[in-house]
């Protein structure tokens, strides 16, 4: 028979809680501030439209900034624009922090529509026939005189969702989905 005392049981329920909280990265910790601004910049390589504003305000999300995010990262293929998901500029943010980097993300696709999605799948094998990109949960982006290897690796050390690496066609792919990397 084991006998456990109450405040032996809140000293390993606090020990517990203290030793999940250290495994928790660095990045979330700073992505939960409730304080502070957060501003990203956008430039769409195929309508050559740029943008650029404070998404996040003291723990507030910016709906203008954002309505303004998304038109610009829209289907350019259809004129068709969905809401973005808000954890991949946060995953943006942190990543431009974590290259210590104020410049703008040239953008190759955003949001893509399913016809898109569905005739670029057509061309090539690369295209996911469920692509995050129909779902807003993903761009393909490049930073001028970035290198795109250092693009990629700070994107896969974040932890935050999925990274694929395109050198021939000169972008690094992020997506709020699972954590994984190609």
């Amino acid at each position: 028979m084991t006998i456990v005392c109450p405040a032996r049981r809140q000293l390993m329920l606090g020990l517990g809680g203290v030793a999940m909280f250290s495994m928790v990265p660095a990045k979330v910790y700073a992505s939960r501030s409730t304080t502070g601004v957060r501003s990203l910049g956008f430039y769409n390589r195929h309508t050559g439209e740029r943008g650029q504003g404070s998404y996040w305000v003291d723990g507030d999300y910016q709906n203008n900034t954002l309505s303004d995010f998304d038109h610009i990262l829209r289907d350019h293929r259809q004129n068709e624009a969905a809401p973005m998901d808000r954890r991949l500029f946060d995953l943006l943010f942190s990543l431009k922090q974590t290259l210590n980097l104020d410049k703008e993300y040239h953008v190759i696709s955003g949001y893509r529509s399913p016809k898109t999605n569905q005739m670029l799948a057509n061309r090539s094998n690369g295209v996911a026939k469920k692509s995050y990109h129909m779902k807003g949960m993903a761009m393909d982006i490049a930073i001028p005189d970035v290198n795109l290897k250092d693009l990629r690796d700070a994107a896969i050390s974040l932890k935050l969702g999925g990274v694929g690496y395109y050198p021939n066609s000169g972008f690094v792919h992020v997506d709020t989905g699972p954590v994984r990397s190609w």
